[in-house]
């Protein structure tokens, strides 16, 4: 009994400690615009984060190129026992002279210190190169962060659209299902007066058996396009979130050679191409660096004592400065295969840039079609709309008054609601389209909407 008694009261230890360390779940509902969930998949973004990062190291790589220019200075100690070393004092020459003549010839205990200083006077151009490369790495790294912003951008665009085209696909079909419900009640009521006959009955509830599955799928899809919105924005699957906005269009004038300068001007592709262009170039000047001279100087000021005592006097001091030259002769073409692979990889990045820019131009008259082919087709439908709308009515009142048929009235309610989704849909493509082409351009809503 005692031993049941003390499980029980574990147990709800047990429980209560847990109560009171889980962490509250969070029930704010987020309200999001499109600009808010740009800059929310900004902030959340692995990618995005890899490459600030990725700057921060280009940041370095110059701090470290600029290093190249400054002289280093080192302190050395070292210790030496000599087994042999030559008697200086017994020559008169050396034991005359004001240094200790034993740091000329050693000490069987030899103990030394020294300030090393070495700078590069230079190596034939490639610390020059090198920090340019450097500088050009830095400019690169912010315009792959720029690429990756508008590609996050996009895909944020691409499923913000796609869940307001959803909610208005649910929001026809629900309509579509309430038509058909109502349709039907009236239907039965007709039926049971002995107006309508009982096939206009049974096909009137076989209207709505056909229609509820197209209504679950529209739920679905806003779930599905919802949780894919989410993870894209780094938000948990089960956080409320709501959209502000509806599926809406403002026209775009369409310009197809200020379009293409613009994204020859600002497209982070091509301006990455044109830098690796300079770079390829500067790495054809590291590579002659082999061809040149290259020129070093050097000092040091050292203390050299068989007793660490009595070393730091002017006794045991020495100094040491020169110059060296090396002039390269023969490297085997070392040097001649590394010029002409630098030059093979330059000619490369040209052709890599050549091939980008009649990409852009094709990218470029794509959208120009597909944005006044999404504007044909919701110029259309938005005609359409009303007379889809006055269609239904006159088959309700004709149905009413014995004229018309059941079938009409079904078909008008399908037709006008195929007229809306059309509507949307094409205001959808048109948004995409237009988001396509900012892409292109290189163009930022987020920047736009700061201006």
């Amino acid at each position: 009994m005692r031993k049941r008694i003390n499980l029980i009261v574990v147990c709800l230890v047990f429980y209560v400690s847990m109560g009171f360390c889980e962490e509250p779940k969070s029930n704010k509902q987020i309200t999001l615009t499109l600009s808010g969930a740009i800059n929310i998949a900004f902030k959340n973004n692995k990618d995005i984060q890899i490459q600030e990062q990725g700057i921060n190291v280009s940041k370095a790589g110059i701090m470290g190129a600029r290093s190249a220019f400054m002289p280093t200075l080192n302190i050395d100690s070292s210790y030496t026992h000599n087994d042999v070393v030559l008697n200086a004092s017994a020559i008169p020459s050396l034991s005359s002279n004001k240094k200790d003549p034993r740091i000329t010839t050693g000490y069987k205990d030899d103990n030394q210190v020294a300030a090393v200083v070495n700078q590069t006077i230079y190596n034939g151009g490639a610390n020059i190169a090198n920090f340019k490369q450097a500088q050009l790495n830095l400019k690169s790294s912010e315009e792959t962060l720029r690429a990756k912003k508008l590609d996050t951008e996009f895909d944020a665009k691409r499923l913000y659209y796609g869940l307001l085209l959803a909610y208005e696909i649910e929001r026809i079909a629900q309509d579509l299902v309430d038509q058909a419900i109502l349709h039907y009640e009236d239907v039965k009521n007709k039926y049971r007066q002995g107006t309508s006959s009982r096939f206009d009955l049974l096909q009137s509830k076989v209207q709505i058996s056909i229609l509820m599955p197209e209504l679950i799928k529209a739920k679905n899809n806003v779930d599905l396009t919802m949780v894919e919105l989410k993870k894209l924005l780094g938000l948990n699957i089960n956080d409320p979130v709501a959209v502000s906005e509806r599926l809406q269009y403002s026209l775009i004038e369409i310009k197809e050679g200020e379009f293409l300068k613009q994204a020859y001007l600002n497209k982070p592709e091509m301006i990455l191409d044109s830098i690796g262009i300079d770079i390829n170039k500067w790495g054809i000047e590291m590579a002659k660096a082999g061809w040149r001279p290259q020129i070093t100087a050097s000092g040091n000021y050292s203390y050299t004592s068989n007793n660490w005592g009595n070393m730091f006097n002017n006794r045991h001091s020495n100094w040491q400065a020169g110059v060296s030259v090396t002039v390269p002769i023969f490297d085997a073409w070392l040097t001649r295969s590394k010029v002409d692979e630098a030059k093979a990889k330059y000619t490369q990045a040209i052709l890599t840039k050549d091939n980008l820019s009649d990409q852009i131009a094709v990218d470029i008259r794509q959208a120009c079609l597909d944005l006044n082919e999404a504007k044909a087709l919701i110029d259309s439908q938005k005609d359409n709309i009303e007379e889809a709308r006055e269609a239904l009515r006159i088959s309700i009142v004709s149905y009413d008054n014995g004229v018309g048929t059941n079938l009409d009235v079904l078909d008008s309610q399908v037709s006008l609601a195929q007229v809306q989704q059309n509507l949307f849909q094409g205001i959808y493509d048109y948004l995409m389209a237009g988001a396509f082409l900012d892409r292109t351009r290189g163009k930022s809503y987020i920047v736009e909407a700061k201006k």
